[in-house]
């Protein structure tokens, strides 16, 4: 009885002493943050941005708090939000000081790759490496790679959809397909990441995950590791894992747990929702493991970007290890497939939400491309001005990545939109916010429209807002191949097939990790007579 007293009034005292210590924090204002607005717990703890992710809202929660206090907005005891295009340059610009958060510190697999390293020497070093393997010339190299799986999922579809207007149907992929009204329906997001996780394991590895021939998400690990961060390979025995499934546990997890301070992490874990996710992230490591595993054990004469990885060499001649390899490939997989799949499914529910929008699009596909191969070249993408905007108003109105990347002010401090921040804050620009500012877009933010693309009046002020890929030296590496192959598959799409929504009224669904992902895209598919 002694004990369970001597451990409640324990508790209770670490209660009142953490409780203290915010406010005492908050009181001294440390980084000069009192001034600025927000909700007030964020002004007093971590607690409320930990919140914030696990709901899998964040971007739209920040949002809100834009609209109603401004620019500026506290979401943290030492963070505040800038939604101000002119931000975005001064925050993430070359040569500033400023470098990553903790944040970053929770995606971290072993050893940091090129995304997640803070210290700006290593990321210089890895950046060198790895940024001329996705240089416009190599992506385009990549292109008939890309083709090939584009083509397998349109033979896919087309084997379902001749079941599907003969009334049939299946559960071939995850939710299943049927057919009435002489359409094909099915929900295209799960088919959108098979054909995602295939280009990108076959450009990273030479070789497919075969998701698409399959029908169905399974991938390799180890399994009889007591952790996936055993980099020895093949003597592993191999399981099947739901990868899709498995990555999104893992981001969601990974995300919520990153926002909270080290010393927090622990204890959270233990909480119900973030101890259903570790799964996830402890299994989604293995995937890279084995793949890499695999391509180092059997060396092919294929070019891919573990081949060109191996190549690389930083000033002093040295190249990245296994274990960089392997951080590097892992961030590949996730940030190839995850954001592609889930970009395409956005852009596709968009337009077949709006047919005038369809119908000009089919016109200039139509126009421009003669011949009879049902898949879209390079070459064939290129200075199509609608398939451009269609593209940018998707990933403007459903930013994959939309939460402001935190980033801390160096020493001495910075200005940004006139406001002083004191070394040491944290500062962030929040995407969403940015791209769906009616002073910039106009009076109608949240409406699919690539005919604004074309207003010569407003060109500066949003292409100076439109930032899907980020800018400065942390930028995406791989945006020319993202913009190569969201190309590809949009045109081969829809020149082959007319989409129509399942449920027209019913919005896009959406929940926000690290990445803002959409719920499913429920569509109808005709094929169209070419």
């Amino acid at each position: 009885m002694l004990s369970l007293q001597f451990l409640v009034a324990a508790l209770f005292a670490l209660s009142i002493a953490i409780i203290l210590l915010h406010v005492t924090i908050y009181l001294l204002d440390p980084y000069g943050l009192r001034q600025y607005p927000g909700p007030l717990l964020a002004k007093f703890t971590d607690a409320w941005l930990g919140w914030a992710v696990q709901q899998g809202h964040r971007s739209e929660v920040i949002h809100k708090l834009h609209k109603k206090y401004g620019s500026f907005v506290r979401i943290s005891p030492s963070e505040v939000s800038i939604a101000d295009p002119d931000a975005h340059s001064i925050v993430y610009a070359h040569g500033n000081g400023a470098q990553k958060s903790s944040f970053y510190d929770g995606f971290v697999f072993n050893v940091p790759g090129l995304f997640n390293t803070r210290d700006r020497v290593q990321h210089a070093r890895k950046r060198k490496i790895i940024s001329h393997i996705f240089s416009q010339k190599s992506v385009v190299e990549f292109s008939p790679h890309i083709r090939l799986h584009i083509g397998a999922l349109l033979e896919q579809w087309d084997r379902l959809y001749d079941s599907a207007v003969k009334g049939l149907s299946g559960s071939e992929g995850e939710g299943g397909w049927n057919g009435h009204d002489g359409r094909l329906w099915l929900d295209c997001l799960p088919w959108a990441n098979y054909l995602a996780f295939d280009i990108t394991s076959d450009l990273a590895f030479g070789t497919a995950f075969g998701m698409l021939p399959a029908g169905r998400d399974a991938v390799a690990v180890p399994a009889n590791r007591a952790t996936p961060t055993d980099l020895t390979f093949p003597d592993a025995t191999i399981k099947y894992i739901p990868a899709i499934a498995v990555l999104t546990e893992r981001v969601e997890h990974t995300t919520a747990m990153a926002v909270l301070p080290a010393w927090w992490r622990p204890l959270i874990a233990c909480l119900p929702w973030y101890r259903a996710r570790q799964h996830g992230s402890r299994e989604f490591g293995g995937i890279a493991v084995v793949a890499v595993g695999k391509r180092l054990a059997a060396p092919t004469e294929r070019v891919d970007l573990l081949s060109k990885l191996q190549a690389g060499k930083d000033e002093h001649g040295q190249p990245l290890g296994r274990a960089e390899l392997t951080a590097e490939a892992q961030t590949f997989l996730t940030a190839g497939s995850d954001t592609m799949s889930n970009s395409v499914a956005a852009i596709i529910n968009h337009l077949a939400g709006n047919s005038g929008v369809q119908t000009r699009l089919q016109q200039e596909l139509d126009q421009h491309w003669t011949d009879d191969d049902p898949v879209a070249t390079s070459e064939q993408v290129q200075n199509l001005p609608y398939l451009d905007a269609c593209i940018k108003e998707g990933l403007r109105i459903h930013s994959t990545i939309a939460l402001g990347l935190p980033r801390v002010i160096p020493k001495g401090g910075l200005v940004v939109c006139d406001r002083f921040f004191s070394a040491g804050s944290v500062v962030g620009v929040p995407l969403y916010t940015l791209h769906h500012d009616p002073d910039i877009w106009g009076n109608d933010p949240d409406v699919y429209r690539p005919e604004r693309w074309f207003d010569e009046e407003k060109a500066t002020a949003m292409h100076k807002a439109f930032n899907p890929f980020s800018t400065g030296p942390r930028a995406c590496v791989g945006q020319n191949l993202a913009a190569l192959e969201l190309s590809l598959i949009i045109a081969t799409l829809l020149r082959r097939y007319h989409f129509v929504l399942a449920e027209p009224e019913k919005p896009i669904e959406t929940r926000e990790g690290f990445i803002r992902r959409s719920v499913g895209c429920n569509v109808g598919i005709q094929r169209r007579d070419m």
